[in-house]
């Protein structure tokens, strides 16, 4: 649009977000019950041009047990098909539970009952710069499907997310760190498109028709090249 500022006229630059998950069978284990995202990586290069035609390439860089649970990390490369220009790269770190830990059909992996249990984290966050403009969400079943959809899943249905150890419809993980991206952009337009990097950890599961609220606060600003580089923390918090 003709005075618009020029990151609005750009793709958004995680609209590939999900390209990971295109061919499961690539990668994931073979247990789906109870699988979830643990932490996304972002490195945003360059913008995603206007009807411009992509090609993604995935790699699986690394696969590891911690708390009982198994990684495998995948690394998604979104590129100009016609010059191979890198421009988006996210890392996946998918966690699934070995098959001897299959809970009872009437047990669940996780709920909210036992998600408050776990053990506290450090406090977060430590930055005390300026904070960023907040983003308030409402994830209703609508949002899950147009996001997570068309077909049914976990992220889209109850009865698959109970399939898979869940009581309730789970919201895709990827979305959050949208929400995250969304924040970033409003504040820092194209510096953020042009060189953003995203580390975002899933500390808790968010569940279907719950509200969020995302913020950011500045840490510090270091000079990297010819440009400043500002450092944030960022946390997603339910309401």
């Amino acid at each position: 649009m003709p005075g618009s500022p020029l990151w609005a006229r750009v793709a958004p630059p995680l609209l590939h977000h999900s390209e990971c998950y295109k061919h499961l069978g690539d990668w994931y284990l073979a247990n789906l019950f109870g699988n979830l995202h643990a932490q996304q990586d972002w490195d945003l290069f360059a913008p995603i041009p206007l009807n411009a035609k992509i090609r993604t390439r995935s790699t699986i860089i690394d696969r590891y047990s911690k708390r009982g649970r198994d990684y495998v990390v995948n690394e998604t490369d979104c590129m100009l098909a016609s010059d191979g220009r890198l421009l988006v790269r996210g890392r996946t770190y998918q966690s699934f539970l070995p098959p001897r830990e299959r809970q009872a059909e009437a047990g669940f992996v996780v709920d909210e009952q036992s998600a408050r249990k776990k053990e506290p984290r450090a406090a977060f966050p430590t930055a005390t710069g300026p904070d960023l403009p907040t983003l308030e969400k409402q994830v209703d079943a609508r949002r899950c499907w147009m996001f997570s959809g068309p077909g049914k899943n976990y992220h889209t249905d109850r009865d698959q997310a109970l399939k898979l150890g869940f009581p309730n419809i789970v919201v895709q993980g990827m979305m959050s760190t949208c929400f995250v991206a969304q924040l970033m952009q409003d504040a820092f337009g194209m510096g953020f498109i042009e060189g953003g990097r995203l580390s975002l950890k899933l500390t808790n599961v968010l569940w279907v028709d719950e509200a969020i609220r995302v913020h950011g606060k500045q840490r510090e600003s270091v000079r990297e090249g010819t440009r400043e580089r500002v450092h944030c923390d960022v946390w997603i918090e339910k309401l």
